[in-house]
């Protein structure tokens, strides 16, 4: 029921045990075409699910709980995750790479994981000894109405050099807790990085800018708007690690 398991058993080698996966699924791109899609994000077809006889259901977070229950009273065995921090996404796919013995497998490519981002962070932290500050970077989640970073991403953000902008937002871990209520908060703050990655569609950059007060925000001024795809950030398994950070 989630993305994030179904990459990490293709990078295992264990896609062999996969029978249905999530509709969002898009890493990688050929399971679209290999696995059965049988839920959504808060919905799912507990009927088909049945029909596949599952040893395992993988889900993710409480977003998912009424799926889980449903799927419990089936007498079905369901695991939900609820990782929200870079820490937690690497305990997830170590218990993830047990269930299925691939142990071995999963921490080497953990290692390789781990050691890529304390490479990031080592240069990061080259720059700041060099007398480099460290830039503002606002990251949003949602535009209508302005949703900041998840933990997981306001932690990359201090990997890769960058200090969040609303870090007293990041530790909430629904959507609904991190809106900024007032969006002129976003241009006091003055970020010189903005990264967009909003769920579900295209980021626009030229409506960011346009938005009022914006054309003083440090990063309007230097055209340092940008975006990461929300697959590529939003999920957090493999991909946070890799190609969102």
């Amino acid at each position: 029921m989630t993305e994030e398991t179904t990459e990490w058993l293709y990078l295992l080698g264990e896609d062999w045990r996969i029978v249905g996966i999530s509709g969002y699924t898009v890493r990688p791109r050929r399971a679209r075409d290999e696995k059965p899609r049988v839920s959504a994000f808060t919905s799912a077809k507990i009927d088909k699910i049945l029909a596949l006889e599952p040893d395992c259901v993988f889900g993710f977070s409480d977003m998912q709980a009424d799926i889980a229950a449903d799927l419990i009273r089936h007498g079905v065995q369901v695991t939900v995750f609820n990782q929200r921090s870079v820490l937690q996404i690497f305990q997830m796919l170590a218990q993830v790479a047990a269930i299925v013995g691939a142990s071995a497998r999963g921490n080497a490519l953990l290692l390789q994981m781990k050691d890529r981002l304390a490479r990031i962070e080592a240069s990061a932290q080259a720059l700041g000894a060099q007398g480099r500050r460290r830039p503002r970077v606002y990251f949003e989640e949602w535009d209508e109405p302005p949703i900041s970073a998840i933990q997981w991403v306001s932690e990359l953000i201090r990997i890769a050099g960058g200090d969040d902008c609303f870090p007293e937002l990041a530790e909430k871990a629904m959507g609904k807790d991190r809106i900024i209520a007032d969006p002129q908060e976003i241009v006091r703050r003055a970020p010189d990085i903005v990264i967009g990655s909003w769920c579900g569609k295209k980021f626009r950059p030229e409506k960011v800018a346009a938005r009022p007060g914006w054309q003083q925000v440090p990063a309007v001024r230097d055209g340092q708007l940008f975006e990461i795809r929300s697959t590529d950030i939003l999920q957090p398994g493999p991909a946070a690690l890799t190609d969102g950070a």
